[in-house]
């Protein structure tokens, strides 16, 4: 029937985990079966969306602690701040340039070592002028990714919102 208000924030919690992990995935098959080669910025990006994943996760499994949950949210919510303006900055200035080596999302993808962690994921093979080029259903991916940041932390917000 209806979904109890009690466990409605940790219902919503998992889907936005799902929604963070998912995006990660649909970049992936974007880059491994159709060949849209990722700059830093969208790397940088797959990394906030797998962070906001985690926290949302670790909120969902503290769902019974309030203090928690809240704290995983707020997370969450810093963190989608964060992927908004990655975005943004991507659209507005990173693409804009022939070249976006050595600027702050690549020094940050280097300086965690993500490359080498799991290169599949965060290995940079394009730059950021190369990379607007992609579209999907008419849009930049940053545009689509910026978009779902903004969502998710909306629904974040909302959570905060609640009583009890």
């Amino acid at each position: 029937m209806f979904i109890q208000p009690s466990k409605l924030p940790a219902r919503v919690l998992a889907g936005m985990a799902f929604i963070s992990f998912a995006a990660v995935g649909v970049a992936l098959v974007a880059q491994h079966q159709f060949g849209v080669k990722p700059c830093p910025w969208c790397v940088l990006q797959r990394g906030i969306f797998l962070l906001i994943g985690s926290f949302a996760l670790l909120g969902w499994l503290f769902s019974g602690r309030r203090p928690l949950r809240q704290a995983a949210i707020v997370a969450s919510v810093l963190l989608c701040a964060a992927g908004v303006t990655a975005a943004v900055f991507q659209h507005e200035v990173a693409s804009q340039s022939a070249s976006c080596a050595m600027g702050l999302a690549d020094r940050i993808i280097t300086a965690l070592g993500l490359e080498e962690l799991w290169p599949s994921v965060f290995m940079v093979t394009a730059n950021c002028a190369d990379a607007a080029a992609y579209r999907l259903v008419g849009l930049p991916y940053e545009v689509w990714s910026g978009l779902l940041f903004a969502g998710l932390a909306a629904v974040g917000l909302a959570l905060l919102g609640q009583r009890r």
